[in-house]
């Protein structure tokens, strides 16, 4: 049971973390099941092979230097929610122990495809403001804080995994928060 609680934070934790980036989570997933620091369910054990690695590691360090790039920064974002939705769930399932295959899939897709959807959508909405305040500018600050949360949030859910399930709280707070601000009143 412990062991099912703690798959599930992990797999929570970097939920999120693909909301902030699609690939480096799984290249940190990939990561951790080459390096056997994290066991992931059988049929996903080849996001642990060599050839997984260098492929989500060329493919992360590709994403986040496109985020760099003006106007491509805001492409990305427009056809990243469904791409983290995705692996949000996908993230969520690989991780996921001893659940029945009807509960881990309910699971993956509620929270694991809905956190990532949501830091996803909350972050293309701060990139959005921020190229309209900013002309852009202000972007590569918002890139370079976005990928520092999701490594922050890779690296914490996959050696404290519980810790990382509060920091996805905290995180959703924040967004609570964000939108409250920015929401008409009704008066």
């Amino acid at each position: 049971m412990t062991e099912t609680i703690i798959s599930i934070c992990l797999g929570i934790g970097l939920a999120a973390s693909v909301g902030f980036r699609v690939f480096l989570p799984l290249f940190a997933l990939s990561l951790a099941s080459y390096f056997n620091v994290w066991e992931l369910n059988e049929s996903w054990q080849w996001i642990g092979s060599l050839t997984a690695l260098i492929t989500l590691g060329v493919a992360t360090f590709v994403e986040i230097i496109a985020y760099y790039i003006p106007f491509v920064d805001n492409l990305l974002d427009s056809i990243a929610i469904p791409l983290a939705t995705i692996a949000g769930t996908a993230v969520m399932v690989s991780t996921v122990a001893d659940l029945s295959p009807v509960v881990t899939w309910a699971l993956a897709i509620i929270a694991g495809g809905g956190t990532a959807a949501a830091i996803k959508s909350t972050s293309g909405a701060t990139r959005v403001a921020s190229s309209v305040s900013t002309a852009g500018f202000g972007n590569p600050l918002v890139t370079t804080v976005e990928t520092g949360a999701s490594i922050i949030m890779s690296v914490v859910s996959i050696f404290l995994p519980i810790v990382a399930l509060v920091l996805v709280v905290v995180v959703f707070y924040i967004i609570f928060k964000f939108y409250k601000k920015i929401r008409p009143s009704k008066s």
